[in-house]
């Protein structure tokens, strides 16, 4: 009796689609998702044509911009399997921890990327719970943190946790095991502190080793990270053989620090630089100018008849009006030049290595400006300006005293014009 011919095998792509683990194909140029298995889209909560108008750079939390892909794209085509530990994206907002091997193949004469990749959320869990107590230590630091680190000072050596790794957008098999590969990666204008944080620590003059600076990510951008560790060990003369460390990275916190102090400096109703701002800028250019031998000139800025304004047709025309001029001094002024608003209607231009006449004639351009807008929402509105410029040694508040009875002046002589210290108003309106 013959035996029955096999059945024939199923279609690869078919098995493909009864994997547990998500797969994807790559287009390793672009970092574009061509193809999926069923997992590749569940797995995230979409459909297979959602993912396949996604790329690695919009489903991988990890992965930021092309810089760092193409840097992965070769680190992938340097080995027969690449490593990444990341996170995806799912649909509904959460992040899926993911263990992702990519390996390389060629097609009809065109370059793709394998990907599988498997969530490991499950796995981490299972691990937290049979490990021993010091290894569960171990873990949740390393989760609770965005990376550790272990210095082998006496042998040369450095170990980097897969967390810390992947914030600076590395696959967990990627950055030797050595000091060089952290401390070449920090900023140029932070590596002379950092070094001296921590050398106080290893001699003994400091009991720990804290420091926050700018460390260099895969993509090229820069992470702010808050650094600190401890030394362990030392041998029998004291000289330190061992440190650990932890990092964290407070990027978004210097983000918003940032976005605090801009704020801070900003007049809220303009836009401008406010009265703080504007004074600490010109004291900084008062003094550089003294230095240098260089003239300084300011500009009191005032809206004519506002008062009018606000009463005839309500403090929201006002508003705006404050507004308008704003941004029309903005525009107006050079770029070497800083026009903040002093206070009420009043603004205040500071324009270093102007002399007085060159300040009159800006003065002047600006009072023009003004005056020729065209109209809008606002009732037209006219400016008066009183112009100094510094003398040898002078004191700031000489300076703006003079600045301030130029402007008084250019308001007593019939207002829309520009008043010089020392001489007439000039730049009256025709008629």
């Amino acid at each position: 009796m013959s035996t029955p011919p096999a059945p024939p095998p199923p279609d690869p792509l078919q098995l493909f689609e009864h994997l547990a683990d998500a797969v994807y194909l790559i287009d390793p140029e672009t970092s574009r998702i061509v193809w999926c298995n069923r997992a590749g889209w569940t797995d995230l909560g979409l459909q297979r044509d959602d993912v396949l108008q996604h790329s690695v750079l919009s489903l991988q939390a990890d992965v930021h911009n092309l810089p760092q892909w193409a840097q992965i794209a070769e680190a992938v085509r340097a080995v027969p399997r690449y490593r990444f530990i990341g996170h995806h994206r799912h649909r509904d907002g959460h992040q899926v921890p993911v263990e992702v091997l990519t390996t390389r193949l060629h097609h009809q004469g065109r370059e793709y990327f394998l990907s599988v990749a498997r969530d490991i959320g499950p796995r981490l869990l299972q691990e937290t719970a049979a490990a021993q107590p010091e290894q569960r230590l171990w873990f949740a630091l390393n989760e609770a943190s965005d990376g550790l680190w272990d210095w082998d000072i006496a042998a040369g050596r450095a170990f980097f946790s897969p967390q810390m790794k992947r914030m600076l957008g590395f696959g967990p098999d990627e950055l030797p095991p050595e000091p060089a590969a952290w401390t070449g990666r920090l900023h140029p204008d932070d590596a002379a502190a950092v070094r001296a944080a921590l050398d106080e620590h290893l001699d003994g003059r400091q009991p720990r080793y804290e420091a926050e600076f700018r460390v260099r990510h895969r993509s090229g951008s820069y992470l702010w990270v808050h650094d600190r560790g401890l030394v362990c060990s030392r041998d029998a003369a004291g000289r330190p053989t061992r440190m650990l460390g932890m990092l964290q990275d407070i990027s978004a916190r210097k983000a918003l620090e940032d976005q605090l102090r801009a704020q801070a400096a900003l007049d809220a109703l303009t836009g401008l630089p406010n009265r703080r701002e504007g004074m600490r800028w010109l004291q900084a250019q008062h003094g550089l100018c003294r230095r240098l031998g260089r003239p300084l000139a300011l500009v009191f800025i005032d809206i004519d008849h506002f008062k009018a304004v606000n009463d005839g047709h309500g403090h929201l025309v006002g508003d705006h009006v404050l507004q308008q001029v704003a941004r029309l001094l903005q525009r107006t002024v050079r770029a070497s030049d800083l026009v903040c608003r002093w206070g009420g209607e009043e603004f205040l231009l500071v324009a270093p290595d102007t002399a007085l006449p060159a300040a009159g004639r800006l003065a002047d351009k600006l009072r023009r400006a003004v005056r020729q807008a065209p109209a809008d929402d606002a009732p037209p509105v006219s400016i008066s300006l009183g112009v100094a410029a510094s003398h040898d040694g002078e004191d700031l508040a000489a300076l703006i005293a003079r600045a301030d009875a130029a402007l008084y002046r250019a308001k007593a002589d019939g207002r829309d014009r520009v008043a010089l210290d020392g001489g007439d108003a000039a730049g009256a309106p025709p008629g």
